[in-house]
């Protein structure tokens, strides 16, 4: 009998193909910096309302250097990355799947050093069923220090939005009594978790970190976190996020900008920070977040987390609308890697009435299909070496004991013009927020000038910029054709996190180069489509005060091969616990929920 994996079809894959284009240095951005003013300040309004300013910042850019391209000539646009790997007959998610994952062995894939590392569901689960503890227990732990509505709100409460107290408890009650009855749904029942204002929550506003009213008028729950929720977990409450997801920062003048739990003087990373903070300082062992250019991926690593950055189309947000539609997924944010793959194979069930989602196969058992595994990796040496001299440290020694240790190869490789393709890139999400919000009146300050810049994007710009989302996607193909399972590897960013400027924290900032040097890596999963991982791989010293800033090690898999990239993350996570020196830290400001509920 044939097996569930060559009984796929594959739709969509580009047609692979090699495109041999040297490598060539770009001037270092010049966009101007603006930060510490007033929403109301001239230079922002004077932008935000004359298109010839505008036009200007486009062009200094480098927004239309992808015109009069030769490379492109003969490239057929492609608007939308989504490749599917389906069985027709088998895309119909199976109503037992929670009891399946309730079924399987997950006490090997606990982090391999339990003493030093952060509670996982797991531990919930095992402290519910021992009765040492109970979900109503944990909700009344953690409602104090997370709700922003109290007198003495605590520094953990900036990080979340809103917190709705009858909710949380009735979630809670009814867990704690599936647990007495001894019938809880799954691994994940009366687990805490969060979920980023991107998506929509029955019974919660919606805003996007903005002023702006983005409520669903159905009440709706968006369709992965309802998968969550079904699974049992308690949602907390709606985490910050950069307003409008427009940077990597988190900063946010409008609700407040949670600080770094490694280290206070610096960012938690965006525009999932509140989802990032609030897994970094051990309040949940995951959070909902959404990607348009590593905005999973860049507060987790900014966090010392793991972060999935989903194939495009998997993960159904249904009825929620997308403002990034053709670049941004929703995906987990975790402290460890179990907690990562049970959060992600929950949220990627496969939605009937979405029209992506519906085909793809309900994600599997890491260890059911991974024993017979490739382990290469891909490294495209010129464009890692971009990367920071501390950064490339830290990331080669993971990949040294990788290598060394747990059979993995390294073959280079090479990416065609990875500098225009992050232009195109950029160019492209500026354009679909930009379609998505009429008006910048309500907007901080930095926003009101990347909106009016993305709203002045001319047509033909736009298309070239899609005909080389396709030329990157074919060379993909070629590259995953030639090295079957391949993982391609780089640093999660090429610097050592975001040093928090005092004065940027009451009105905003505007930093376009540091945010392209921030998002030198994760761009290239969002045009593409591939999903990828980012994981801890190590630690720096930081700028001028005290604690430690993470680093973290991206991989990128071929098309809907997200099991690949969880099998590669418990890999760096025996790095992280049993190769690097001094193990996982946990962060300064870390709180340790279950002795506080027992407590």
């Amino acid at each position: 009998m044939a097996s569930e994996e060559e009984d796929s079809t594959v739709l969509n894959r580009p047609a692979a193909k090699k495109y041999e284009i040297a490598y060539q240095a770009h001037p270092e951005p010049s966009n101007p910096k603006e930060r510490a003013r007033e929403p109301s300040s001239r230079p922002v309004e004077s932008i935000a309302s004359f298109g010839f300013v505008q036009g200007i910042l486009w062009a200094n850019a480098g927004f239309g250097k992808l015109r009069d391209r030769p490379e492109l000539d003969d490239v057929d646009p492609r608007y939308e990355p989504t490749v599917i790997k389906t069985n027709c007959s088998k895309a119909t998610l199976d109503n037992k799947y929670l009891s399946t994952l309730a079924g399987e062995d997950w006490t090997p894939k606990q982090p391999p050093s339990r003493k030093t590392t952060f509670p996982s569901a797991l531990d919930y689960h095992e402290a519910y069923k021992s009765g040492r503890l109970t979900p109503t227990q944990v909700a009344e732990a953690l409602m104090p220090l997370i709700r922003r509505d109290v007198e003495n709100a605590t520094q953990h409460s900036i990080a979340f939005l809103s917190t709705r107290v009858d909710l949380v408890r009735k979630a809670a009650e009814e867990s704690t009594a599936r647990w007495k009855a001894g019938k809880p749904f799954s691994p994940l029942d009366g687990v805490p978790m969060a979920v980023k204002d991107e998506e929509d929550l029955t019974g919660y506003t919606k805003s996007l970190g903005s002023k702006l009213d983005f409520t669903s008028k159905t009440d709706a729950t968006s369709y992965c976190v309802q998968k969550w929720i079904d699974a049992g977990a308690i949602c907390l409450g709606k985490t910050a996020m950069h307003e409008l997801g427009m940077d990597t920062t988190n900063n946010n003048p409008n609700f407040g900008t949670p600080r770094n739990p490694y280290n206070e003087n610096y960012y938690c990373g965006g525009s999932s920070g509140g989802s990032a903070y609030s897994v970094g300082a051990g309040l949940i062992p995951f959070a909902m977040g959404n990607d348009g250019g590593g905005s999973i991926r860049i507060p987790s690593a900014y966090c010392g987390l793991y972060g999935l950055k989903t194939s495009s189309g998997r993960v159904s947000i249904r009825p929620s609308s997308n403002l990034a539609k053709s670049t941004g997924v929703a995906g987990p944010i975790a402290a460890n890697m179990v907690d990562l793959e049970l959060a992600y194979r929950v949220m990627a069930q496969p939605d009937s009435l979405h029209n992506e989602s519906s085909l793809f196969m309900a994600p599997a058992s890491v260890q059911a299909n991974q024993a017979g595994r490739k382990k290469v990796l891909g490294v495209y040496r010129t464009w890692f070496d971009r990367a920071d001299a501390s950064i490339q440290k830290v990331c080669w020694k993971a990949l040294d004991y990788l290598t060394s240790q747990l059979g993995y190869e390294i073959v280079d490789i090479s990416i065609p013009l990875v500098h225009e393709g992050q232009l195109a890139h950029a160019m492209t999400i500026l354009a679909e927020v930009a379609s998505g919000i009429p008006s910048v009146k309500e907007v901080t300050s930095p926003n009101k000038v990347l909106i009016s810049v993305g709203k002045q994007t001319p047509a033909v710009d736009f298309l070239q910029a899609q005909k080389l989302r396709n030329l990157l996607m074919q060379h993909l193909a070629h590259l995953y054709e030639q090295h079957p399972g391949m993982i391609i590897v780089t640093p999660a960013t090429p610097n050592a996190g975001w040093h928090i400027h005092p004065n940027d924290l009451k009105y905003g900032c505007s930093d376009a180069n540091t945010q392209v040097r921030n998002m030198e890596y994760a761009w290239l999963a969002n045009f593409a489509g591939c999903p990828a991982i980012s994981m801890p791989a190590g630690y720096v010293d930081p700028v001028e005060s005290d604690g430690k800033v993470p680093i973290g090690l991206m991989g990128m898999s071929e098309w809907c091969c997200e099991d690949e990239l969880v099998a590669f993350g418990y890999d760096a996570e025996k790095w992280l616990h049993e190769g690097l020196e001094g193990g996982r830290p946990r962060p300064q400001n870390f709180v340790d929920v279950l002795a506080l509920a027992q407590a």
